[in-house]
């Protein structure tokens, strides 16, 4: 038999040879409790935008809930207001103004937005306090999830993966309430009766919430969130971010409370590590400005926590603008750069927008009126000579009372209105009516065959109320040859 040739220092080689994966898998992040003055900021505004979200369907206004989106009948009720899809515009103008305030905010303090209001970390924070009051704080989670699977181990899981569906759950029932009046959701809900698109609205937005503030976390923030690939746009090196003092902190080293640590060269840094421990992305803040940074100054509070135990002044993690850690400026003087001519221009025409829009909604008709010629009607002659053309009108009536209108016509002095002018149009209502309109031969004769404009003018009644308004709305007049 012959062996094969062997080469043993081919053999050793392969041996050498290291295997790297280019997919790593994500680590864990167990951010640690703790307790500041930024910290219970976000918390307040956690408090403030979940009982806004929450509490606003269940209340009434006008006999009705104060804030809905029917679809069905395409009417959006918000408090006083009654809006129809006609009124888009202001849509697009709520999202300009988020627009122009996500621009302002983060010219002045970076990710403001991400830090403090963004669903993601609101969702995310209520998430994490459930750990912590399930599974304990950041050692004894970290403990849970290496021991082996016992009765405990899965009784924990359980307890908190239960809480996670049921908010994730109660988020998507409560956004489903702003489409569908939530009372009848609620009754619809003791029978598990919804409807099939209320069923999937619901299970989608929980097993969102759930997925992302439960699982995904921040790699939401780091990966899929357009906002931290584009916000270095919006930066400059006056705006208020959160630093590391580097020239106070380095170089930094562990030490008692009571060393003279500047005598043996060490800086206020005491490379405890907490900063990184209560990243809720996991980031060292020491290294700088990086973009999975969301602004929530956790660091800032642990920090200050550690420079009081050990007697140092606080400051050394902190907003700061760049130009002021290079430049070594007063606060004074950082905020006098803060407020910039860019700022300025932001804010103005932010200002602008806020009351371009307040005054439209204020000024706004409280009806609206579309007339649009009856195209399965020709224009005829009738009785007398007299020509008459067909129309459809709509007035959608944006109050929540019964309302009555008066057509009439102001293009030509001998046209007229045949039939019934007065209609009733009942509490945000629309209403499509049949209207005929007709002219005399000597007006036919001196306007001559062909299309013409029509202006039909719709008023409020009664027509001496203070409050009583007209719309005008153009159309034309066909007279046949």
């Amino acid at each position: 038999m012959v062996m094969p040739n062997v080469n043993p220092a081919a053999e050793s080689q392969d041996a050498a040879v290291a295997i790297v994966s280019l997919y790593q898998k994500q680590q864990r992040i167990y951010p640690r409790a703790v307790n500041g003055w930024f910290v219970r900021w976000r918390w307040a505004l956690v408090w403030a935008t979940q009982a806004l979200y929450y509490g606003l369907p269940w209340l009434e206004w006008n006999a009705r809930q104060a804030v809905l989106f029917d679809l069905a009948a395409r009417r959006f009720y918000i408090f006083g207001l009654v809006l129809y899809p006609q009124d888009f515009i202001y849509l697009t103008g709520l999202l300009v103004v988020s627009a122009y305030a996500l621009f302002l905010f983060t010219a002045v303090a970076g990710r403001l937005w991400c830090g403090y209001a963004c669903p993601q970390t609101v969702y995310t924070e209520i998430f994490m306090w459930v750990d912590r009051h399930v599974e304990g704080d950041r050692l004894a989670r970290m403990r849970l999830d290496a021991a082996p699977w016992s009765l405990h181990k899965l009784g924990r899981k359980a307890a908190k993966h239960g809480v996670w569906i049921a908010i994730g759950l109660w988020t998507g029932f409560t956004l489903v309430g702003y489409f569908t009046p939530i009372r009848i959701l609620w009754s619809e809900a003791l029978t598990l009766g919804f409807g099939p698109w209320e069923w999937f609205w619901i299970l989608f937005y929980g097993l969102a919430t759930y997925g992302n503030a439960g699982w995904m976390r921040e790699q939401v923030c780091k990966y899929m969130c357009p906002y931290a690939r584009f916000q270095s746009a919006m930066f400059d090196k006056d705006t208020l971010i959160i630093s590391y003092d580097s020239d106070r902190g380095e170089p930094r080293g562990s030490r008692g409370r009571k060393v003279a640590h500047r005598g043996q060269g060490l800086g206020d840094c005491i490379d405890c590590g907490l900063c990184v421990q209560v990243c809720p992305t996991g980031i060292d803040i020491r290294k700088g400005l990086q973009y999975e940074c969301i602004g929530c100054a956790a660091c800032v509070d642990v920090c200050n926590g550690v420079m009081d135990k050990m007697g140092y002044s606080r400051g050394l993690v902190r907003y700061a603008t760049q130009n002021s850690m290079a430049l070594a400026l007063t606060a004074r003087q950082m905020w006098a750069r803060v407020l910039r001519p860019r700022v300025l221009v932001y804010t103005g025409v932010l200002l602008l927008i806020c009351i371009a829009l307040a005054a439209s909604l204020v000024l706004r008709a409280p009806f609206k009126v579309d007339i649009v010629r009856d195209r399965a009607v020709l224009a005829r002659q009738v009785e007398d000579g007299d020509v008459e053309n067909s129309y459809r009108m709509q007035i959608m009536n944006a109050t929540e009372q019964v309302q009555r209108y008066r057509v009439s016509l102001t293009a030509w002095p001998a046209a007229r209105v045949v039939g019934r002018d007065e209609f009733e149009v009942g509490p945000a209502q629309a209403r499509w009516v049949p209207l005929a309109v007709q002219i005399p031969p000597k007006e036919v004769a001196r306007l001559g065959p062909g299309i013409h404009g029509l202006v039909f003018q719709v008023q409020r009644l009664p027509a001496a109320d203070a409050g009583s308004v007209r719309v005008a709305e153009d159309s034309t007049f066909v007279i046949p040859r």
